[in-house]
């Protein structure tokens, strides 16, 4: 199918409901969260989308978190993104699981690294970070402790050589309180 073609189902099925966008021949379909899991079946039963590449998300700061997900028709020859918004405090959205069973581990990766809660995934679990750990290190607002607590090797500022030159005033990372870091602990 052509981007034309896709966009043309879509406005057919959705009508105004998906913003549709073409980019460098892929097409992207921004659906409301409540269409989410209809949107994704339409993209596998009815658009032929039946390979599932990749979910994710993106944190958009103020405005939320968009949930994307690439899908690919091997008979059509064509791929899209499908994508949605979550608000940040209630980042809520169904699970794509029973539509595609390898959205599984994506959605586990997703809900570790930006706490968006797949509603009804069959083991939301963490999948990559050690246990204990607090926070989602893909959210903007993550500090990065290692940034603070781990100097960087080698000299990069004046008079961190050793070799008596004067120092600069250390400036701190971006994103990186004030009272945050080993000397405030």
């Amino acid at each position: 199918m052509t981007p034309a073609e896709l966009a043309e189902a879509w406005t057919a099925r959705f009508g105004d409901a998906v913003a549709l966008a073409e980019n460098h021949g892929e097409v992207t379909a921004d659906v409301p969260a409540e269409s989410w899991i209809d949107a994704l079946t339409f993209a596998r039963d009815d658009l032929g989308c039946a390979f599932f590449d990749w979910l994710t998300g993106v944190d958009e700061l103020e405005d939320g978190f968009s949930v994307v997900v690439h899908v690919y028709s091997l008979d059509r020859k064509h791929h899209m993104l499908v994508r949605t918004r979550v608000p940040r405090e209630d980042a809520v959205l169904p699970t794509a699981t029973g539509v595609f069973r390898g959205a599984n581990w994506h959605e586990r990766e997703t809900f570790e690294m930006f706490g968006i809660v797949f509603e009804g995934h069959p083991n939301l679990v963490p999948l990559l970070l050690p246990d204990g750990f607090e926070g989602h290190p893909l959210r903007k607002d993550f500090v990065l402790a290692a940034r603070v607590a781990k100097p960087w090797p080698g000299a990069k500022e004046p008079g961190e050589s050793g070799h008596g030159a004067p120092s600069r005033r250390r400036v701190r990372p971006p994103g990186v309180p004030d009272d945050w870091g080993p000397s405030h602990a």
